[in-house]
């Protein structure tokens, strides 16, 4: 009897540590099969003009930042990106934001706040391509970092701090 007792229990143990598991698994953001290879595809246009293609930019590491002239955070964390990419810049660093909003507000704000880094204007479509990225939530600021190779590295919902940024930047220069 103490036999299937024991048996049953390992049983139970088993069933809520595979449960816990594939929990853990499907909350841990990932990017779609796919995604990393056609990112390096895409290019937007750019609020002043002219177009802005990811492939240039893959073979360093790069800071994508997904944010929107309505999100306070994003706002908030672009001096601090804009620091970074002056900073880093020389170390082979790239930074690009990619705009989840409409052209006119978002010349508007960078003419009231210029920034160093490329700003391409991703639009509604870049809601979609924040999640193949990882982004399940939705949710601004998001920020993915790329390995020189191309492949994600890390990524970040919510406002970045400088000790991330440096955190990033010793491991991938």
């Amino acid at each position: 009897m103490k036999r299937r007792a024991w048996i049953a229990g390992g049983v139970a143990l088993a069933g809520i540590g595979a449960g816990a598991g594939v929990a853990l698994w499907r909350s841990t953001p990932r990017a779609d099969d796919g995604a990393e290879l056609a990112f390096w595809g895409l290019g937007f246009e750019q609020p002043g003009g002219g177009q802005l293609a990811m492939a240039p930019l893959r073979g360093q590491p790069l800071l994508v930042n997904f944010w929107a002239t309505w999100c306070p955070p994003c706002l908030k964390e672009m001096p601090l990106l804009d620091g970074f990419y002056r900073a880093q810049q020389a170390q082979g660093w790239r930074v690009v934001g990619l705009a989840l909003d409409s052209p006119a507000p978002v010349r508007e704000y960078l003419a009231r706040l210029p920034i160093s880094f490329p700003i391409g204007l991703a639009g509604m479509a870049g809601v979609e391509l924040a999640h193949s990225l990882g982004n399940d939530s939705g949710a601004l600021p998001f920020t993915v970092i790329f390995e020189r190779q191309g492949q994600v590295f890390d990524r970040k919902l919510g406002a970045v701090h400088a000790a991330e940024l440096d955190h990033w930047s010793r491991k991938l220069v």
